[in-house]
């Protein structure tokens, strides 16, 4: 019967290990998206575009339903203006204006941060 071999006790961070890091800060580990599970396949973008239409596809088919169940007439003023309009479209097109008011103000805040960008850098 062969003899165990001893293994070497640990070495601490404060007894010079070549393990510790010389900047003084903590190694971290590196974690990456690729496996090395031969069988997985790596996210791309169209994986990522496919996921989002799915998402849209599912959305869109809520929405269809959610008009089909408020048909009911509802009288909408606006600037003076009054006429009936089932409620889904009413809720609809109140949604579209809110979008394209966030839309906007996206807008305008992207182009403001790239002029700042353009003319500081």
């Amino acid at each position: 019967m062969a003899a165990a071999r001893p293994t070497p006790p640990l070495a601490s961070a404060t007894n010079g290990s070549p393990h510790k890091p010389k900047t003084g800060r903590v190694a971290t580990p590196n974690f990456s998206r690729t496996s090395t599970d031969p069988g997985e396949v790596p996210r791309s973008r169209a994986g990522a575009l496919w996921v989002g239409i799915c998402v849209a596809a599912l959305v869109l088919v809520a929405l269809i339903v959610f008009m089909l169940q408020n048909t009911e007439p509802v009288l909408v003023s606006f600037l003076g203006m009054e006429g009936t309009v089932p409620l889904a479209i009413a809720l609809l097109i109140a949604g579209v204006g809110v979008g394209i008011v966030a839309l906007v103000i996206g807008t305008v805040r992207i182009t403001q941060l790239r002029r700042r960008r353009h003319h500081t850098g």
